[in-house]
Parts: C-alpha cells; sequence; structure tokens
C-alpha cells in the first residue's frame, strides 16, 4: 500500500518513526474501505449474540410443556413423534431432562438443506406432539437463530454471501491491532501533555473528543475483536479450510467416537437363529432387545449405559438405521458446561464400545470448542450473551467515530469532499530489512487468509491509481495528510517527516 512519490528524505526521527506512518497508513484504509462490512457484521453479530435468549421466548410453545408428573420411556416418546412423521426416518433424539421440558425427535429429511434436520416436540408425561420445526446445525438452532445466524453469516445470499463475513473477519484482526498500536504510541509520545490511554478526556471537544473515544474505547475492546475475528475466521470459507487443513497436520482435531461394532457381534445378533424362541428367551435373560424390533426401541437401554459412564447433563443420542451400528450420546453444548463427551454403545446389549472424554482431547481441540461456544453466546449463558452485545455496540462506535475523523479530514477547500488518507512514501521510510519483512508478513497472511490478501492487492491497485492520478494533475501534496486527525495517532516523528516534505 505503497508508492514511490519525488519526496524529501525524512530525517532521522522520521525513520525510526517509519513503521507507525505505515500502520497508519494501513488502519486508515483498512477502516475505511472494510468498514461498511466491519459494520454490518458487528450489527448483525450483535443480534446474534442474543438469539439463543431470543430462541427460547419466540419458540416458547414448541420448547415448553405444561404437564407435570413422571416422564415416559423415551422410546414412547419417540414412538409418538414417529406417528406425526411416519414418512421420514428417525435419527436422534434430545430427551427432556427437566420438569417443563419437551423431548425434541429429530427426523431426517431429504427436502432439506445442508445440516438441517426436521423436529417433532414431544411432551415427555402425556406424549402429546407440541409443534413441529427444521432445526439446524449441531446445536440444534431453532428457525429465529438460525435465521439470524445466516444473516451474520451471509446476509442470507448464499456462499458468495459468505465473502463479506470472511472480509470482515480478515481484517479486524489487523485494524485492532494497527489501532492498539498507533494509540500506544500516541499516549507513548504525548504523556506529558495529559494525553491518556484507557480514558477519555470528558473536558475535550470537537476532533479531539472523537479522537478519545475512538482510541480509548478501541483499546478495551482489543482482545474482544482479536477473539472474534479469530474464532469467525474458523467458519469462514477459504480461511477456514486452511485452518482445517493446519490443525488436521498437527493432530488438532476434534475426536469423535466410532460407531462401527465388532463383526463377531454382528454375525450373532442380526443374523436369524434356527432356535427362535430360545434365542429369544437367552437374549432376554441376559438383558438384551429382540432382534425383530426397530433401533429405536433400545434408546432408553443406550441411555441408561451411558449415564452409568458418566455422561450427564442434556444429551443427544444418534439413532442408527441397523443393529451393525452403535448409537452415541454426545452432551450438547449448553451454558457452564465445559465439556463435550460422547460415547459408543451397542444397542443390543448396552455395552459401551467407545468413548471421547472431554479430558483427553488435545489443548487446542477445547481451546476451539470453547471459543466457538464463546462466540455463539452459549458458554456462560445470558452472561455470556451480554458481553457479547457490550462488544458489539462498542465496535459500532469505534467504528462510526472512525468515519467522522476521516470526514473532519476534509479540505475546507475544493480539493474534495473527504478527508485525505496520510502521506505516501511510508515505506520507503523503512530499512530494507523492514521492508522485507513487511513483503513477506503480507504474502504469508495473504495466502493463509484468501479474502485478505486478495482486497489488500486491491486496495495497492487502488493506491497506485490514485497515486498516478494525482501526479498527473500536478497534485503531490494533496497526498499528505495535512490536516488534523488521523495524524496525531502517527506522533511526533511522522509529523517531523511531514515538515521535511513540505520543505
Amino acid at each position: 500500500m505503497d508508492q514511490q512519490v519525488s519526496l524529501p528524505t525524512a530525517g532521522p526521527a522520521a525513520r525510526r518513526g517509519g513503521l507507525v506512518p505505515f500502520l497508519l497508513r494501513l488502519h486508515f484504509y483498512a477502516g475505511v474501505l472494510v468498514g461498511p462490512f466491519l459494520l454490518i457484521a458487528t450489527l448483525t453479530g450483535g443480534l446474534y449474540a442474543i438469539s439463543p435468549t431470543l430462541e427460547q421466548f419466540v419458540h416458547r410453545d414448541q420448547l415448553r410443556s405444561g404437564s407435570t408428573g413422571p416422564m415416559l420411556p423415551v422410546a414412547e416418546q419417540i414412538r409418538a413423534a414417529m406417528a406425526v412423521r411416519s414418512d421420514l426416518p428417525v435419527t436422534a433424539v434430545r430427551p427432556a431432562t427437566e420438569p417443563g421440558e419437551t423431548t425434541r425427535v429429530l427426523f431426517d429429511d431429504p427436502a432439506l438443506g445442508p445440516s438441517e434436520r426436521h423436529a417433532v416436540f414431544i411432551d415427555p408425561v402425556t406424549a402429546a406432539p407440541r409443534g413441529e420445526l427444521t432445526v439446524y446445525g449441531n446445536s440444534s438452532a431453532l428457525p429465529v437463530r438460525t435465521w439470524i445466524d445466516r444473516l451474520h453469516r451471509d446476509l442470507h445470499l448464499g456462499e458468495p454471501g459468505r465473502v463479506y463475513s470472511e472480509l470482515a473477519a480478515s481484517w479486524l484482526w489487523v485494524v485492532a491491532l494497527a489501532g492498539v498500536v498507533l494509540w500506544v504510541n500516541r499516549f507513548r509520545r504525548r504523556r506529558g501533555d495529559g494525553a491518556r490511554l484507557l480514558t477519555i478526556d470528558r473536558t475535550s471537544s470537537g476532533r479531539s473528543r472523537t479522537l478519545n473515544w475512538h482510541g480509548a474505547v478501541g483499546i478495551w475492546i482489543a482482545v474482544g475483536l482479536l477473539f472474534l475475528s479469530a474464532t469467525g475466521l474458523s467458519w469462514s470459507h477459504f480461511a477456514g479450510d486452511n485452518i482445517a487443513e493446519l490443525r488436521t497436520a498437527l493432530h488438532w482435531t476434534t475426536p469423535t467416537v466410532s460407531k462401527s461394532l465388532p463383526a463377531d457381534r454382528d454375525a450373532q445378533h442380526t443374523h436369524p437363529d434356527p432356535h427362535g424362541d430360545h434365542h429369544f428367551g437367552a437374549a432376554a435373560e441376559r438383558g438384551e432387545a429382540d432382534p425383530a424390533d426397530p433401533p429405536f426401541t433400545q434408546v432408553d437401554r443406550v441411555l441408561a449405559a451411558a449415564r452409568a459412564a458418566g455422561v450427564g447433563g442434556k444429551v443427544e443420542v444418534s439413532i442408527p438405521a441397523d443393529r451393525a451400528t452403535a448409537f452415541t450420546v454426545t452432551q450438547t453444548r449448553q451454558p457452564w458446561v465445559l465439556s463435550n463427551n460422547a460415547v459408543a454403545v451397542d444397542g443390543t446389549t448396552g455395552a459401551i464400545t467407545d468413548v471421547s472424554w472431554f479430558a483427553d482431547w488435545p489443548l487446542a481441540a477445547k481451546l476451539t470448542a470453547w471459543g466457538i461456544q464463546l462466540h455463539m453466546g452459549l458458554l456462560f449463558g445470558p452472561a455470556n450473551q451480554v458481553v457479547l452485545l457490550g462488544l458489539a455496540v462498542a465496535l459500532a462506535t469505534v467504528i462510526v467515530r472512525g468515519y467522522l475523523l476521516w470526514w473532519r479530514r476534509r479540505p475546507t477547500r475544493g480539493d474534495g469532499p473527504a478527508g485525505r488518507p496520510p502521506r505516501r512514501g511510508v515505506l520507503r521510510r523503512l530499512p530494507v530489512t523492514g521492508v522485507l519483512l513487511v513483503v513477506a508478513a503480507a504474502v504469508l497472511v495473504g495466502w493463509s487468509l484468501p479474502v485478505l490478501g486478495v482486497s489488500l492487492l486491491a486496495f495497492v491497485v487502488v493506491d497506485v491509481l490514485v497515486g498516478w492520478w494525482q501526479r498527473r494533475r500536478g497534485a503531490v501534496g494533496a497526498s499528505v495528510g495535512e490536516g488534523p486527525g488521523l495524524d496525531d495517532l502517527a506522533g511526533d516523528g511522522d509529523r517531523a517527516g511531514q515538515q521535511q516534505a513540505r520543505g
């Protein structure tokens, strides 16, 4: 994002501060050009943060029942749901665990999109159906949360729309880190003049107050922005694929349980027995199921085995299509639940055939699971959602105040309608090793985060074309940031360079 211009060479003080003007120019261009995408992602993200609570309110008729008393066996609840949707195969169930909750029975529906399932909600006390909805993803999100999720992720434009959110996530960490460096540099250089790092000078006004808000609030939320950027990129299309490949190469993937059952077990329990009733009697004596029963009838045995093995809380039980495949019982994402244990269970015998204990996961897999739940507002319940909403509001104010700073840099006489960018030639002020490091970092980051790399190249092209147009008009001075505003973030070294350039 640089262009050689015939300006006098800056002095030693300016050279020492060469990185700061470079970050200022990067922060400016990214803020102005990516800011609209960041603002949209921020506003939709704030809505997404509180979507778990909205879901509970909007779909309360399906999620809650007024019945009291002992719960029926889960298999009987599934049978009631199958009577509602006899045209679809049942694939999983999320049993109610507390009074007033409904059981969620999940069906595979080929008419639905990827990761979508059809859910029938059953009163666990009376087995009465409470409604039907389409659910999405591993979190089994209901329609209102799914709609908000897609708005935040792709603006309901499908795969092409995902580029917007990936662009925002790719640049968020760059803008945040550059802003932190610039604000700390300003504080360091002006400490004796009453500059503040973490608080806002309420006695200031105008541009100075806007700059104060932009910098101080940005410092407070910087860590949160880095977190949102990192977790958002893990879900993105292009960068997400690269992150998945890296996790696989480093053996950081999330462990899963195997659903395969031993071959000799299949021969014993799934082939017809010539002795008929004698085999059934032996199976009954061992507490096993009748091979003629459909798999869902084994759910209560499977659930009891998983509970005895240590899988507590709310769970989802997968229901296999045949007896050659094991059931899986997996803890679902719930507030204040920091583990996602899972076991595979032989439905015929109730034996545990494989386990995945969260305590044994690689640290990277644990951090990924916690990060996803934090980003979704699920890990710490309403408190998590309030923090995310506050972060979104704060970021929105930082973006808006950044645009105000840009607008207030506009020329007062006829040079254009908006603020000028910081001056050109910043890379020229870096030592050769610094330039090489910047270029190498840009190539590496651009390869890892393709949307960032392509957009950065686009910024460079725009910058070069603007510079060429300005030179053709003989307006080299228009590229020098002369007015108040973002220049203040660069510090005295940058101003010294500007004075020499004007000289």
